[in-house]
């Protein structure tokens, strides 16, 4: 199992930034699209407490990081 898990979403541009920052740093990590994988989203949304922001960083079991550089999407009601 990868030391990082990404969950985001591919129309999120922030997404896009944490994952190249994690691709640039060489880190491991899994990533998981919330807008098309439906237990991907309930499990972000168990580990944040129900957050809708999204890129989330999860380090080890634990979310190190909600957004990136202050930034982050909101997830839409209709992927909920």
């Amino acid at each position: 199992m990868p030391a990082f898990e990404l969950f985001g979403t591919s129309s999120c541009p922030y997404t896009q930034e944490l994952r190249e920052w994690l691709e640039w740093n060489r880190r491991d990590f899994a990533e998981y699209d919330v807008e098309a994988d439906s237990e991907a989203l309930a499990r972000m949304q168990a580990l944040t407490d129900g957050q809708r922001t999204v890129p989330v960083l999860v380090e080890g079991g634990k979310v190190v990081q909600i957004g990136w550089q202050g930034r982050g999407c909101i997830i839409k009601a209709d992927h909920m």
